[in-house]
């Protein structure tokens, strides 16, 4: 009869194991703050750039990053002061307007049933569950509540959200400001030769983790402004600064937020009537190529190189774990950790496969050569 192999396990097993899950708990704990730090170093990389730049001007560094973020405050409160008024007032009157707007797009909807042959109850029934006002606000804030929560649940409500924001600015500037020093300091915890190599990655995971911001946030100032135009153009005056503003915003998300933005400009033009409903949707179809096709590649695709899918797959998990916060910071990070793998794995496994491969240098001479005397 066979022996039944024995599971030993040593005593600094047990203690590794135990220190793991303590680490792993302590973690858990502290996933408010790590969520801060993750948004900080977010913002870190993203400034890093500009901070550079006035650096290179002759400024002190410390005074770079106050700069920076002094030119940056200036311009939200500038633009606040300038379209913020506007904006507020278009958004109000979307939505104390939104209820009849619903409304007519039922009647539509039940027209277009009718008109289709779709008169059994049970089918006009779903469809006007589906676009029932109450089903429709239900659904909403349900989807809504459900990231909100999982952001909030880091946060701990409005006020905590508004501290943590306060509080990773403030990390991102002492990053910022002592930045040679802290990445000194935290290389020097890994053994040689990974002090080194983890040293040589920070500079190029900065670029790529501000790279995929910067480009986020360029390409949906410039859909926000080219969306207002169009829905301005297209005789929507009286919301297009509001429905641009909203699409700007959704669109910092990526795949879902184009699609989220338009679904209130496509509301608005169905009420509107007549073919400006197919006008507002070739708008947004046209757009959202040029976006696809030119803005990303240009702007994002260049400088972050994550494959769609990887992208999708970050935004998807950042959602579901940490809400609208997981949907804007994941996908930076999934950028910044690819580097890391290509430039410590995926390249030096090549090389190494590469130089396998090589057929073996023969050093004899030539023998048609004469050897010289």
């Amino acid at each position: 009869m066979p022996e039944r192999p024995v599971i030993t396990l040593s005593l600094s097993t047990l203690l590794t194991l135990l220190l793991t899950g303590l680490a792993l708990i302590l973690l858990w704990q502290l996933r408010w703050l790590l969520v801060v730090l993750m948004v900080a170093v977010v913002i870190a990389a993203t400034l890093a750039p500009a901070v550079n730049t006035a650096e290179r001007w002759g400024l002190p560094r410390w005074l770079a990053v106050i700069g920076v973020y002094f030119a940056l405050l200036s311009l939200l409160v500038g633009f606040g002061v300038i379209i913020g008024p506007t904006v507020a007032e278009q958004i109000q009157r979307l939505l104390r307007k939104l209820p009849a707007y619903l409304e007519v797009l039922a009647n539509v909807l039940e027209n277009l049933s009718i008109r289709w042959g779709l008169t059994e109850p049970d089918t006009w029934a779903y469809l006007e569950s589906l676009f029932n006002l109450q089903s429709l606000t239900t659904w909403g804030l349900r989807t809504s509540r459900d990231l909100l929560v999982r952001s909030y649940s880091l946060t701990r409500g409005l006020v905590g959200g508004v501290l943590s924001t306060l509080l990773a600015i403030i990390l991102s500037g002492y990053m910022l400001t002592g930045s040679e020093s802290l990445i000194r300091g935290l290389v020097q915890l890994f053994p040689t030769p990974w002090d080194s190599q983890l040293a040589a990655q920070v500079r190029p995971v900065s670029q790529r983790m501000g790279g995929y911001i910067q480009g986020r946030i360029l390409v949906s100032a410039i859909l926000g402004v080219a969306i207002s135009l169009g829905l301005n153009f297209l005789g929507l005056s009286e919301f297009a600064l509001g429905l641009g503003v909203i699409a700007g915003f959704t669109n910092l998300i990526p795949f879902f937020g184009p699609v989220l933005g338009s679904i209130p400009a496509l509301i608005v033009a169905i009420a509107q009537g007549g073919w400006l409903f197919l006008w507002v949707l070739l708008l947004f179809v046209i757009i959202q190529n040029i976006e696809t096709y030119v803005l990303d590649p240009l702007l994002v695709g260049n400088t972050v190189q994550v494959p769609p899918i990887l992208q999708l797959l970050a935004v998807l998990g950042g959602a579901q774990v940490l809400g609208i916060i997981g949907a804007l910071i994941v996908p930076p990070w999934v950028a910044g950790s690819l580097v890391v793998l290509d430039n410590l794995y995926i390249q030096p496994k090549l090389k190494a496969q590469d130089s396998q491969n090589l057929p073996p240098v023969d050093d004899s001479p030539h023998p048609s050569l004469p050897l010289s005397s």
